[in-house]
């Protein structure tokens, strides 16, 4: 499954690094990517632990920008 989610005041391009490897390093995604310049993340990873990977992105994201919010884009 693949999605893309808009970070809604995302500011640092050093923080949407971090936010992009540690996504990609949670167990069952098979790719991540943030465009830091048009805000957008977007996942693909397994049907069956997508809702759960989807959580964990919104906790990973809060971490580096806590004043983000991850919205369905």
């Amino acid at each position: 499954m693949k999605r893309a989610f808009k970070l809604e005041g995302l500011a640092c391009a050093n923080c949407a690094a971090k936010i992009e490897r540690d996504i990609k390093a949670l167990d069952g995604v098979a790719s991540a990517f943030v465009n830091f310049a048009t805000a957008r993340l977007t996942i693909e990873a397994e049907d069956a632990k997508f809702d759960e990977i989807a959580k964990k992105a919104c906790e990973i994201v809060k971490r580096y920008e806590p004043n983000v919010a991850l919205k369905r884009a």
